[in-house]
């Protein structure tokens, strides 16, 4: 049956607070064949209350108690998605996102979640446009074992409210210790067993664990550039045997930092390079035992990934590399949503933009590379290359995403390899944050897989 979608908006002041009418508009009872002027169940998220349904002339519209929409964090003018359900007499509205945040910055009215509030007003008001509530919670309030959760929400203006809990979690924590925290593992829990709540990108993903999981598949391990958890001394020595460039990368690291670059110099010394803002610093070392001596001391720190160094294809001696967003889309089906080329800064060997990379079409890379093995065909391998290694993702890894930033690269001579995978894509990396009037397709894919996990 054809989604159906409704405003709110509240009843008139005549009608008793206690009064359980609601109004909805005839149409949309007589195609959902809902019974008149009889006792059901309205639920919205975790939240139900006994109304008694009497048809209207508005067309399109949901009419409620003003103080039942406050209770459950609504506002007149919301757009929801209905469906009844007569095995249970059962109205439901919805759905409910709610979108867990890092942080809430509560000096800055104008921009409350920091470099994150264009996007979350995106989010906002394109749940709105496709008929579904979206609230932002931040882990400080978050309660277990409660069935409503304290967050944010626009109006004309950013401001708390409290919700039921939401049909659908879409975890956008931006810290690993913030993620790991217990009270926010136990809310997890709580909202998936107790309330059914559907949660995507429920974890950060690692490197190891990324490439142990892919491993496993033939048809993706053509992929991997060979790499291993570096444990100790002789790992180390083996890869830098066969590979003249290997990379050390921490294996919970982000947006480039940590990264150190290891090439064999025409001796039998070595060189180090180490990422920062302003480049890359190097230091030589005679000899790789020199090396690794030195960096011991990281290594007992952190675990890290060795990975096989690549040939890459690069524009005016810059490497560039490819960060593909792969996401569900309304039917719960992996779909490409966009890819764009990342050139490295000069004196960079990292290409995330936070670290001086930027962005480019993939045409206009591949072309500017003078490469004519990556020219051919690129394009389409670098999108064939990111959906199987989402479907990998999902088939070999318990649990739960909907959206991925692939990071993937080609050489000089045209092969597509993986660099890693991330689980909270930077929206940086995405085609820039909407013009007036438009919706991105990578916002718009968010509330559509949202209105499909909570069976709108």
């Amino acid at each position: 049956m054809k989604r159906t979608k409704v405003t709110i908006q509240f009843l008139s002041a005549s009608f008793p607070l206690n009064d359980p009418t609601i109004g909805l508009c005839s149409t949309v009872i007589k195609k959902w064949k809902i019974p008149k002027h009889t006792l059901l169940t309205l639920r919205f998220g975790s939240a139900a209350h006994e109304v008694r349904v009497v048809p209207t002339a508005l067309a399109g519209v949901l009419q409620i108690q003003e103080s039942l929409a406050v209770t459950w964090g609504l506002s007149s003018r919301d757009s929801l998605c209905l469906q009844y359900k007569a095995a249970d007499q059962t109205l439901h509205i919805g759905p409910l996102l709610g979108v867990l945040i890092s942080r809430v910055y509560s000096g800055n009215v104008e921009k409350p979640f920091g470099a994150s509030t264009s996007f979350y007003r995106e989010l906002h008001d394109t749940g709105r446009l496709l008929g579904a509530s979206v609230c932002f919670i931040t882990p400080d309030e978050l309660h277990v074992p409660h069935s409503t959760v304290r967050g944010w929400r626009y109006t004309d203006r950013w401001e708390q409210r409290e919700f039921p809990m939401p049909h659908v979690i879409y975890n956008r924590l931006t810290s690993r210790k913030l993620e790991n925290r217990e009270h926010v593992q136990q809310f997890l829990q709580h909202a998936k067993t107790e309330h059914h709540a559907a949660l995507f990108n429920e974890k950060y993903l690692n490197k190891a664990e990324v490439f142990d999981a892919l491993n496993k598949a033939a048809d993706l391990r053509n992929y991997l550039p060979e790499s291993h958890l570096l444990q100790h001394y002789e790992i180390l020595k083996s890869m830098c045997a066969k590979h003249p460039v290997v990379f050390l990368k921490p294996v919970t690291g982000s947006l480039g930092k940590g990264i150190i670059r290891i090439a064999k110099q025409t001796d039998l010394s070595y060189a180090c390079y180490f990422t920062n803002l302003n480049g890359a610093r190097k230091q030589s070392f005679k000899s790789l035992s020199q090396l690794f001596f030195a960096l011991s001391g990281k290594i007992k720190q952190q675990h890290y990934q060795i990975q096989q160094g690549l040939e890459l294809i690069s524009i005016g001696g810059c490497p560039v590399d490819f960060r593909a967003l792969v996401q569900r889309n309304e039917l719960g089906q992996w779909e490409v949503t966009s890819v764009v080329a990342r050139i490295a800064g000069h004196q960079h060997f990292v290409s995330n933009l936070a670290r001086g990379g930027r962005m480019s079409t993939v045409k206009d890379a591949l072309a500017q590379s003078h490469s004519a093995a990556a020219a051919a065909g690129g394009a389409s391998l670098l999108r064939r290359a990111a959906l199987s290694i989402a479907q990998g993702i999902e088939t070999h890894i318990n649990a739960h995403f909907a959206e991925l930033g692939i990071d993937l690269a080609i050489d000089t001579q045209g092969k597509v390899w993986l660099l890693e995978v991330n689980s909270k894509p930077s929206k940086e990396d995405n085609p820039p944050l909407r013009t007036q009037g438009t919706v991105r397709t990578s916002v718009k894919r968010i509330i559509q897989y949202s209105r499909y996990a909570a069976k709108f």
